[in-house]
Order: structure tokens, then sequence, then C-alpha cells
């Protein structure tokens, strides 16, 4: 156990998570600052893509401050093999992206996003906090039955929040408005913001002072985010409200109709509880699914006009590309991060603290990335969405080839680390080419009456890549459950030529998925009051008045 006094004897993870202490107050103060200012304008944008900003934020912090220990939980205080380990892991985190479809569709339908986000976050609350109930380890320990329970807290939670919070960032912004992928862009930086101080924080607390005291914080974090969003309110001017609030009220098997809903989340819980304790069977059950939501686009799809049916085809095609992004980008929490901890030579660092990378990277760069779309927008030069997503894939497939290359360069038992930080720099570039814009162009191509949908579909397209991750490190694993290695890098040099290789096709055919998209027909059905209309300095402006030049 490593001690925070006396200071002299501080070791080098101990000044990082201070660092990261005083950073977490910090943004906690501003949060509630912008949460209550009457401003409705800050930077440009509207002020409630801020508080969206800081309760995913909290949100994410919990998250991926978890996962950054999870597979390393699951090896060394379960005692799982590490190949029965990447396949809970990978079964988890599916789930975690396959609940927002539903969600998606309550939303739509029922309760509106800002009620589903909130109730999202309760169940989240509780299932972080649950996390901290470590029992005495070991498979025959009774307690991980609450291990289990805790993670179906955390599954339906996330089925509420994260798909809907997403769809509130573009209900704020006009379909044509140019400031929309630079706006998913810096509520994505909120995403890695609170990816890094969790992974450093949490980390650091589950693999130095307990397993419990990591995972308790998680869940005061979640709680902090739960406290933003609530107080922002009035700063989201009405958007993600109920589509019907009469019928929500009307009685349904004796219940109000919105009681009835959020009694069926917690049912929901019990039953994800027992699923996510068969892991093969999430797998069988993502195929069918996959092709069942697939069928409905299809069908919905011949419902509508031509631009509209031929946007749907570019959304098919665009998420039929993730699986194979976060397949091979998901190895990061799973096998890559016991591949850190035990081939790295990581100089006495927790290897938690490893995960903070890619976020710290994506902080930096993030901006960055925002300036160039919005830049070359202005020119007409930026990249269309496909020929983004390809390149996404192809740094993603060269990361793990770099590491490959390296270490068999290199030589010697143990991996130097700064191979770690390259893997992750490309990983990065390749996350922000993808996943923001993704974001982003589901939310403008989708009709209206199926947004949230829509995005539940992007999230259950990276459900799928988290379970063909769990697959690739169960793999890795063996018939014997460790991994070695020799047998890391192998699995490492073959999904590296599929990314590289997918990622040059994507950008070949770019062109015909860009006309797909009928970029220069889209328009503004459903503007609700002037936050919509208005610019950065608060003068009004006409829909369409900026060429639609974006992907």
């Amino acid at each position: 156990m490593t001690s925070f006094l006396p200071i002299d004897r501080w070791q080098e993870g101990d000044w990082i998570a201070a660092i990261a202490a005083i950073a977490l107050f910090a943004v906690l103060a501003l949060g509630g600052i912008i949460a209550t200012r009457q401003r409705e304008e800050v930077v440009g944008h509207p002020r409630g893509l801020f508080v969206l900003f800081y309760a995913e934020m909290w949100e994410r912090f919990s998250y991926y401050g978890m996962r950054a220990l999870l597979i390393l939980y699951l090896t060394k205080w379960w005692l799982f093999g590490d190949g029965k380990a990447n396949l809970v892991y990978g079964a988890y985190t599916s789930l975690v992206y396959i609940t927002p479809v539903l969600g998606g569709y309550i939303a739509d339908r029922y309760l509106g996003q800002r009620k589903a986000v909130l109730f999202g976050g309760v169940l989240l609350a509780f299932g972080h906090l649950l996390m901290a109930v470590e029992g005495n380890g070991g498979q025959g320990d009774p307690t991980i039955n609450v291990f289990w329970l805790a993670l179906s807290f955390i599954i339906v939670g996330s089925g509420f929040l994260k798909a809907n919070i997403s769809v509130i960032v573009g209900q704020l912004y006009r379909l044509t408005d140019v400031r929309r992928d630079g706006a998913y862009t810096i509520f994505y930086m909120g995403v890695n913001v609170g990816s890094a101080l969790g992974t450093i924080l949490v980390g650091y607390l589950g693999e130095t002072i307990g397993w419990g005291y990591g995972f308790g914080l998680a869940g005061i974090g979640m709680v902090c985010g739960l406290i933003i969003f609530v107080i922002g309110k009035p700063a989201l001017r009405g958007r993600g409200e109920p589509p019907d609030p009469v019928r929500l009220a009307e009685p349904a098997m004796g219940l109000r109709l919105e009681s009835l809903l959020y009694v069926i989340g917690v049912l929901a819980v019990v039953a994800i509880w027992l699923l996510i304790q068969y892991q093969n069977v999430i797998g069988g059950l993502l195929m069918v699914s996959g092709v069942g939501l697939l069928i409905y686009v299809l069908v919905e799809a011949f419902k509508h006009d031509r631009e509209t049916r031929d946007r749907l085809f570019a959304i098919i095609f665009l998420i039929a590309l993730e699986p194979v992004f976060w397949g091979i980008y998901e190895q990061s929490g799973g096998s890559f991060n016991l591949f850190t901890d035990r081939f790295v030579d990581r100089g006495g660092v927790p290897t938690s603290l490893f995960q903070s990378i890619n976020p710290i990277y994506i902080v930096i760069l993030g901006p960055l990335f925002a300036w160039l779309w919005t830049a070359l927008g202005r020119r007409g030069l930026e990249p269309s969405t496909p020929a983004k997503f390809g390149l996404g894939l192809a740094q993603v497939g060269l990361s793990f080839l770099v590491l490959v290359w390296g270490a068999e360069f290199l030589g010697g038992a143990m991996i130097p680390a700064i191979l770690v930080f390259v893997l992750y720099f490309l990983q990065t570039t390749g996350e922000l080419c993808l996943s923001p814009v993704g974001l982003s162009a589901m939310n403008r191509l989708a009709p209206r009456h199926m947004a949230s949908l829509i995005m539940g579909a992007w999230f259950f397209a990276t459900a799928g890549g988290e379970f063909v991750a769990g697959k690739i490190g169960q793999a890795i694993g063996g018939e014997g459950g460790e991994m070695t290695k020799e047998a890391s890098l192998t699995m490492y040099a073959k999904i590296g030529w599929i990314g590289l290789g997918l990622g040059v096709a994507v950008l070949v055919v770019a062109p015909l998925v860009k006309r797909l998209m009928h970029l220069a027909t889209l328009r503004d059905d459903d503007v609700g009051d002037d936050l919509l209309g208005q610019g950065e300095a608060g003068e009004p402006q006409i829909a369409g008045m900026h060429p639609q030049t974006k992907g």
C-alpha cells in the first residue's frame, strides 16, 4: 500500500494522482459555474452544450475509471483466467453499448431524452457504488453476485443515458450549422477529460490503496454528474422533453406510464444480472438482434423518399464499419491492458494509469481537430464523413503494426513504454476521425422521428465491436487461458493489417457514399426557438446560409 504522506516519499504515480485530484476539483467548480450562469452562450456555443459536457464528463469519469481496473480486477481479485476475463470484459462492454437501442426507443416515444438521461444516471450511480463491495475475492466468494449486479446497473443505466445525451447535443443546433461537428468534438472532449481523470484517480486508488476505494470514487463522480445535469436544466431550453407529456401521466397496468417505464428499467437490471453471467449467449443475441435491427432500418428506409432512403443506406454503411474499428481499438482496455501489465517496462507506474494516455491525447488534440474540420469546411476542403472513417480505420490498424514492428526491432524481454505512447497516439488520431464525426453524422442524416433509434444503432454497432474485442482477447489467451507475449504480438499484427486494408478500401469508395448523403438538400424541419437561429455573436442566421461542405 502506497502512503500519501510524507511528501518526500511520493512516487511518480502519487504525483500524477495528486495533480489529477487538483484538476478534478477545478473542473467540478467550473462545471457548477457554467451550469448556473445566465448568459446563453459560452465561447460561441449554447450554454446547454457545456451542461451536457460536464454531465457526460462525470459519467465517463466513472465508466472509464472503472474500465481501467476491470480486467485487472477480474484476473487479480476474482481470479479469472486471461481468456475468460477478456470474454467477460467484452460481454460487459458490448451490453453497455447495446442497451442504448432500447433506451433510445423509449426516449423517442415516451420519456424524452432528458428524463431518460436522469433515470440512467441514477442507475449508474447505484452500479458504481455497488462495485465498491469487494468481498473476499476468488470464484467461490458469494460476493461475486454483487459484482454481477453492479455491472447490471451500469449496463442498464448506460442504456438510458448514452444515446440520449448525445441526441440533446444535436438538438441545440440547426442541421446546417457549421458549428455542429465542432460542438460534437467539444462534447467528445468532455468524455475524455472525464476519462483521463477517472483512469488516473480511480485506477490509482484501486491498484495502490484498494479496489473498493477506486470503485467508490467512481460512484461519487457519477453523483456529481447528476447534480450538474439537474441544476443545468434551464440551459437546455426545453430540448429533450417528452414528445407527449400528457401520455406519460396516463394509467398503465395500475401505474402512470412514466412510473411503469421506470419499473421496467429496474426489472431489466435483474434480467441483465442473469445474462452477464453467460457470455457466449450474448454473442448469439447480438447477432440475432443486429440482423433484426438492420431489417427494421431497411424497411423504414423504403417507406421514405429517395433522398431519405439514400441517407439511411449511407448510415448503414458507416455503422457497418464500427465493429472492425472498435474490435481493434478496444484491445486497449482488455488484452492490451494485461499486455501492458506484464510485458511493458512501466518504470513502477501502475498499469491502469496507462489507460489515461488516450484521453489525455484527445484533450490535447480535440481542439485542433475541431478547428481543422471547421477551417477546412469553410474552404470546401474538409474530407467527407466516409473518408474520415477510412482514415480512422487505417490509423487504428497502423497503431498495432507499429507496436509489433517496434517490438521486433528493439527486441528484449520487456517492451519500452514509448511504443505504448505511439500506439495510443495513432489510435487517438484515428478515433478523432471516426467517433465524434460519426455521432454528428448519425444525428444529421437520420430522419427526425428516428433520431434516438439511429443513435442507439450507432452504439449497438459499437457493442458488436466490443464483443469482437473480447473474442480477440480470448483467442490471445488460448485454451490455457493465459496470454503470452508472442501470441499477443502475432494477433496484433493480424488485426493491424485488417484495419489498415479496410481503411484504404473505404477511402476508395468514400465519394460514392458521400453522394448517398445528399448534403446539399439537408434542411431544418424542426426549428424549436430562437436559440437554434443564433450564431456565435447572437446574430440571427438563416438556415442554409453557410455552404454545407462537411462530410
